[in-house]
This record gives C-alpha cells, structure tokens and sequence, in this order.
C-alpha cells in the first residue's frame, strides 16, 4: 500500500478538494497502541483499490492534525480510524476492528 503522509494541516484542504474527483480514506493511527497496529496491517494486506487515495496519520506526533480532522469533517475522535472522505464530506467514519477494506470500497463506490 502507498500511504501518503499526512503531515501538514494544510494537506486536509488538499484532502477535501481531491476528494470531489475520487474518493480520500484517512486512517488515524496510533503508533504505540496494539489495535491500531492490528488494524493497520489488516489494511496493507487487502487488495488496494486505485480508485481511492490513502493517507496515514500518526496520531501520535501529529494530534493536531487529529483535533482538526474531527472539527472539519464532524466526526468524534477515536484511534484506530478510517474516514472516507467524498465530495468534501466524511461520509463514512469507522474505527477498531471495524476498519474492513471491504466496507471502505463499497462506501467509496456509493
């Protein structure tokens, strides 16, 4: 999997307008935490779908990243997280073990 670092505030005004022709996935990761870690790999192991971009947050040493994810897209903080992002709005907002591939491309297909 190509993950895309999300590194920058900046990035989720690049995130949320990229989102309006193909669909954006952040996955919130917490680098020390044993789930996040067994949901991050259960990622890199499905079939990646080249109709979504991924970027990977390391929730860790980017928190204020995190704190604006949830203002700008309206979702409440968790860690592991998956948030589909289309046409500018989360539309999909799933976290520990419910973080499935397969859920995440049949949301991006709707």
């Amino acid at each position: 999997m190509n993950w895309i670092s999300l590194t920058h505030l900046e990035q989720l005004d690049n995130i949320q307008e990229a989102s309006k022709l193909k669909p954006q996935l952040i996955f919130k990761h917490s680098t020390t935490c044993s789930i996040s870690k067994m949901a991050l790999a259960r990622m890199e192991r499905s079939e990646v779908p080249d109709s979504i971009d991924f970027h990977l947050l390391d929730l860790l040493n980017y928190r204020s990243i995190s704190n604006a994810i949830a203002e700008k897209f309206h979702v409440f903080h968790e860690s592991p997280q998956a948030l589909l992002i289309k046409n500018g709005e989360c539309t999909y907002d799933e976290s520990h073990g419910g973080i499935q591939m397969e859920e995440i491309i049949e949301q991006a297909n709707q």
